[in-house]
C-alpha cells in the first residue's frame, strides 16, 4: 500500500458522495445511535442515574444492618417498625427507578434532582425517628450535597444545599430523642463515638467510590463530545467536496460532448479511414471519452438519488464478485488475486457507495503495487472482513498515526489524501472499523470489518431492483 492513503484518482473518480450515501442508506442498520451531543448527554445521564440506584441499594442494606445492630446488638430502644417502613418505601422507589432505566425516555437534570431529594427525604424521616440532629448519621446529608454538586447544574446543587439545611434545622427542633451515652472517655465502647466513626468511614468510602465513577462518566462524555464535533467537521468537509464534484461534473459535460462529436467526425474522414493505426487511436479515444462521460453521469446521478434508487437486492458473494469484475475491467494491467472465503452466502443490499468504497481501497493498492494486488473476503462471526494487500513501500509512519484524516498524503500533489478519508467515513457510518498496517515481508494491508447487520437484507425490506 502506498505511503499515501489518498489514492490517485481524481476527485470525480473517488465519488465523494460515499459517506453521505452510506449514512442515508445503511445508517439505521448498523444498530448504533448517531454520535450527537444530545445522544451523548442522554447516555451520561442514564449512567449517572444508575450510579444513584446502586448507591441507594447500598444505603438500604446499610440502614437495615444499622437498625438491627442498634436494636438487637446494643439493646437501644428505637421505633423499628416505623424505620423498616421507611426502608421498605426506599426499596420500592429503587425498584421503580430500575424499571425506569429500561424506558427509552431522556433522563433530565430535574429527574436526578428528584431522585436525590427522595434520598434526602428518606434520611430525614429516619433521623426524625432516632434522635434528629443529635444522631451521628446526620452527616450523611453531606454525601447528598456532594453528589448534587457533581451530577447537577449549579441551580440544582444549591437547591439540595437549601433543602438539606432546612432538614437539619427542622431535625434540631422536631425529633424523637435517642438516649445514647455520650461520654468521650468511654472510647469506642461508647455507641455514639462508634457511630461517628462508622458514619465517617461510610461517607469517605462512598465519596471516593462513586465520585470517581461519576467523574469517569463525565470524562467519557467529554471525549465523546470531542469525537462528535470532529465527525460534524468531517461531514461538512465531505458535503463541500460533493458540491465541488457536482459542479465540476456539470462543467465537464459540455466539453466531453464536444470531444465525442469531433471524434465521431474524425472517424469518418477518408484520411483516417485509410490508416488502421489512426482508426484504432480514434476508437481508443472514443472509449475513454465515453468512460469520462459515464463517470460524470454517475456523479450527477449520485448527487440527486434517493435511498432506494441506487440499492438493489443481491447476495454478499455476488456483490463481491461484481466489485472484482468491475475493477478488473477498469484495471486490466493489474493482476488482482481474489480469495472469497465467506462461506454460505447471505442476502444483502447492494449500493454504489459500497462499491465506490472498495474501489478506492483497491485503487490505492494499485498505485503502490501496479502489477499485483490481493483481495480476500471472509466471515468472522457476525462481521464481513475485507482485506486488501499490496507489494508497495508501505505507509509512512505519520500516515498510520492519522489514518483516514483528509489530505494525509506524501505524494506532494494537491487534492490527494482523500481516498481513505472517504472510506473511513463510510465504514464508520456502517458501524465498522478500518485498520491499516505495514507487513514485515513488505507491502501493506488494509482491513475493513463491516457488521453484517449493517448490510443484511431484512425480511421486511424490498429495495429497488436496478
Amino acid at each position: 500500500m502506498p505511503a499515501d492513503p489518498g489514492g490517485g484518482a481524481p476527485l470525480a473518480d473517488t465519488r465523494v458522495r460515499t459517506a453521505s450515501t452510506a449514512s442515508a442508506t445503511f445508517g439505521t442498520r448498523a444498530g448504533k445511535p448517531p454520535l450527537t451531543s444530545s445522544g451523548i448527554d442522554h447516555s451520561t445521564q442514564i449512567k449517572n442515574l444508575q450510579q444513584l440506584v446502586q448507591l441507594r441499594w447500598l444505603a438500604v442494606f446499610g440502614q437495615l444492618f444499622t437498625i438491627l445492630v442498634v436494636h438487637f446488638g446494643f439493646g437501644i430502644t428505637i421505633p423499628i417498625e416505623q424505620l423498616l417502613f421507611v426502608v421498605w418505601l426506599l426499596v420500592l422507589f429503587n425498584v421503580l427507578s430500575m424499571l425506569r432505566l429500561k424506558a427509552p425516555i431522556r433522563v433530565t437534570n430535574g429527574e436526578l434532582l428528584a431522585a436525590l431529594l427522595v434520598d434526602v427525604a428518606a434520611l430525614t424521616a429516619e433521623l426524625h425517628l432516632v434522635g434528629g440532629a443529635a444522631n451521628p448519621f446526620v452527616f450523611l446529608y453531606l454525601l447528598q450535597v456532594m453528589l448534587a454538586a457533581v451530577l447537577l447544574p449549579r441551580w440544582g446543587a444549591w437547591i439540595v444545599v437549601l433543602i438539606t439545611g432546612l432538614c437539619v434545622g427542622g431535625l434540631a427542633r422536631l425529633a424523637h430523642p435517642l438516649p445514647l451515652p455520650n461520654d468521650p472517655r468511654d472510647g469506642l465502647s461508647n455507641p455514639y463515638v462508634a457511630a461517628v466513626l462508622v458514619c465517617f468511614g461510610l461517607i469517605a468510602a462512598l465519596v471516593v467510590f462513586f465520585i470517581v465513577r461519576i467523574e469517569a462518566n463525565l470524562r467519557e462524555r467529554d471525549q465523546l463530545l470531542i469525537q462528535a464535533q470532529r465527525r460534524v467537521l468531517e461531514q461538512d468537509h465531505i458535503v463541500r467536496m460533493g458540491l465541488l464534484a457536482t459542479g465540476a461534473a456539470h462543467e465537464l459535460g459540455t466539453p466531453l460532448s464536444t470531444l465525442a462529436v469531433i471524434l465521431g467526425d474524425w472517424r469518418h474522414l477518408s484520411q483516417i479511414q485509410a490508416d488502421a493505426d489512426l482508426i484504432q487511436d480514434v476508437t481508443d479515444m472514443q472509449e475513454q471519452v465515453a468512460r469520462c462521460k459515464s463517470i460524470v453521469t454517475g456523479i450527477l446521478h449520485s448527487a440527486g438519488e434517493a435511498r432506494g434508487e441506487s440499492s438493489r437486492r443481491t447476495t454478499v458473494c455476488v456483490f463481491l464478485d461484481e466489485v472484482v469484475a468491475d475493477w478488473r475491467q477498469r484495471r486490466p494491467d493489474n493482476r488482482l488475486v481474489y480469495d472469497n472465503r465467506f462461506g454460505a452466502d447471505l442476502p444483502m443490499v447492494s449500493d454504489s457507495a459500497l462499491k465506490q468504497m472498495m474501489g478506492n481501497v483497491l485503487d490505492n493498492a494499485h498505485e503502490a503495487s501496479p502489477h499485483i494486488v490481493w483481495l480476500s473476503a471472509e466471515r468472522s462471526g457476525d462481521d464481513l472482513v475485507l482485506a486488501v494487500r499490496d507489494q508497495g513501500p508501505g505507509f509512512a509512519p505519520q500516515v498510520l498515526e492519522r489514518l483516514g484524516t483528509p489530505y494525509q498524503s506524501t505524494k506532494g500533489q494537491p487534492g490527494r489524501g482523500l481516498g481513505l478519508f472517504l472510506v473511513r467515513n463510510v465504514v464508520h457510518n456502517l458501524g465498522g472499523t478500518l485498520e491499516a498496517r505495514n507487513l514485515t515481508q513488505g507491502g501493506a494491508l488494509v482491513q475493513i470489518t463491516l457488521p453484517l447487520a449493517a448490510i443484511a437484507l431484512d425480511a421486511h425490506d424490498a429495495p429497488h431492483e436496478s
